[in-house]
């Protein structure tokens, strides 16, 4: 009867194939991330000579070893035209942008068709903005928001030339009109209207005395260096009377002033103050 060696009906694993060893039938090794199987006794023959090797199973794609590209927090990883780039971290606000098929990514700032100029508080006579229509090839329109206004006396806006070292556009070519609605003491209606012309400023409120809610303004300036209007705007007003809501809205336009505008004053009657919040915001073309 024959005689089975049973040890001879399994694989034999290896390890690593190593060129001095004697290898026998059946005998698997590793090489070079691959599996061989040996199918005739030898020593000395890599396993990628086929009279004594099988290949068994083949080596995947090598991955890439991200820690030397990634480096900081906050890195990302991308492709360009010939392998994995770092894209450091941008900074705080920015978002990630595309350039298209064919370009690398990068960091950039959000735009925005509406871009908040200026901001702030007031207290005193006059509420001067200077600078503020600088960049007429970007913004072709503005808004002034004029907020818990608490006025002695009459409202005014001016215009204002010639930037920091400038003054007041004074010239008597200016003219407003307003129409006001909404609702009064004790519920009853208030509708009115009033308007002028050559007086040197736009009157946009009244009388709101210190202590009450304050007036509202959002008033909306096209293109303030339009060669025929040096100034316009249209506003809407929303003001607190006797404890109830009311509302206005209106519009004036400056005449032919020839030195261009640079921004804007907003004052109340001789010897009065009055106290506001105010925001600026420039509208792209």
């Amino acid at each position: 009867m024959a005689t089975i060696n049973l040890g001879n009906i399994k694989f034999n694993w290896q390890g690593a194939y190593a060129g001095g060893t004697a290898y026998a039938i059946d005998d698997v090794v590793s090489y070079n991330g691959s599996s061989y199987i040996c199918k005739l006794a030898s020593t000395g023959n890599l396993p990628t000579n086929t009279t004594y090797w099988d290949q068994m199973s083949s080596a995947g794609t090598n991955g890439t070893d991200l820690t030397s590209t990634l480096t900081t927090q906050g890195d990302l990883v991308y492709r360009d035209g010939s392998g994995l780039q770092r894209l450091g971290a941008g900074t705080a606000g920015q978002v990630l942008q595309t350039g298209g098929a064919g370009a690398n990514p990068s960091w950039g700032t959000l735009s925005s068709d509406m871009v908040k100029l200026v901001s702030g508080s007031h207290s005193g006579s006059n509420l001067i903005m200077d600078n503020l229509f600088e960049d007429s090839s970007t913004y072709s329109q503005y808004q002034v928001h004029i907020n818990y206004a608490q006025i002695d006396g009459s409202f005014w806006m001016r215009g204002r030339t010639g930037g920091a070292s400038g003054s007041t556009y004074s010239s008597s070519d200016h003219w407003y009109r307003s129409y006001m609605f909404g609702l009064y003491s004790n519920g009853s209606p208030l509708e009115t209207g009033e308007g002028g012309y050559n007086d040197s400023k736009f009157r946009i409120g009244w009388t709101n005395t210190t202590g009450t809610n304050g007036d509202s303004y959002k008033i909306t300036i096209p293109n303030p260096n339009n060669t025929s209007y040096k100034l316009q705007y249209f506003f809407d007003n929303t003001f607190s009377s006797s404890g109830e809501i009311c509302f206005a809205n209106g519009a004036g336009v400056g005449g032919s002033a020839s030195t261009e505008f640079t921004g804007l004053v907003f004052s109340v009657s001789t010897g009065n103050s009055f106290t506001c919040d105010y925001i600026v915001y420039g509208l792209k073309a």
